[in-house]
């Protein structure tokens, strides 16, 4: 199991195993504006230069946002590139990163069970939860819907924080064959204090699980 954390002052003592950052992007669950690569590359670069373990990126919000930047970020040492298959460049598949590929509601089974052979993911992130619904507990159906995902495909399976996932929930994830969680704002809150605590709340259950 994996607790990857999007804010980049997470502390590896806390638990997390990898932190992903984004560019190009609204992050809705936080209402967060990140800039282009230009805007970020500073704090980006003294992220990498002490990160302690792997440190993905998201690369835009939408395909054009997404290939903007796309060929400068390859010259960085991010461990894996994490977009929602819309949004990858074509061009872009195969150059080396692992992909951390994600589908929406929108996304039909065929779709998830093709992503591996079509477009190298390595792992796909189940971000399924309509954006109006975000922060609302998770339920009975947002698990089925979560084991559909895993059953169409063989690699593994990571669940981002769309819904309030709370720690007891943790068992029932694995049970349904989620292999990663990615905590994000919506649990974790935007202060480091509170990031802090939220790993290693989620590093315990999932350790105990």
């Amino acid at each position: 199991w994996r607790s990857p954390l999007p804010p980049c002052r997470a502390r590896p003592s806390a638990g997390a195993d990898a932190v992903k950052v984004h560019m190009n992007v609204v992050h809705h669950a936080s209402g967060t504006h990140f800039g282009s690569l230009r805007e970020e590359r500073p704090a980006f670069e003294e992220m990498l230069s002490s990160a302690p373990g792997p440190m993905g990126i998201v690369l835009g919000g939408s395909l054009p946002n997404a290939e903007k930047d796309a060929r400068e970020v390859l010259s960085l040492p991010f461990a894996f590139h994490s977009l929602y298959a819309h949004h990858v460049p074509a061009w872009f598949l195969f150059n080396g990163t692992p992909l951390q590929a994600a589908c929406d509601c929108t996304y039909a089974p065929w779709e998830i069970r093709r992503m591996r052979a079509a477009l190298g993911a390595e792992l796909v992130e189940a971000s399924i939860v309509p954006p109006d619904e975000y922060g609302q507990p998770l339920s009975m159906r947002d698990l089925i819907r979560y084991h559909m995902v895993a059953e169409e495909t063989d690699v593994p399976v990571v669940v981002p924080t769309q819904r309030a996932i709370r720690c007891e929930d943790v068992k029932n994830l694995m049970a349904a064959g989620v292999k990663g969680l990615m905590i994000g704002a919506v649990v974790t809150g935007r202060e480091e204090s509170t990031i802090v605590r939220a790993v290693e709340s989620f590093r315990k259950a999932i350790d105990e699980a």
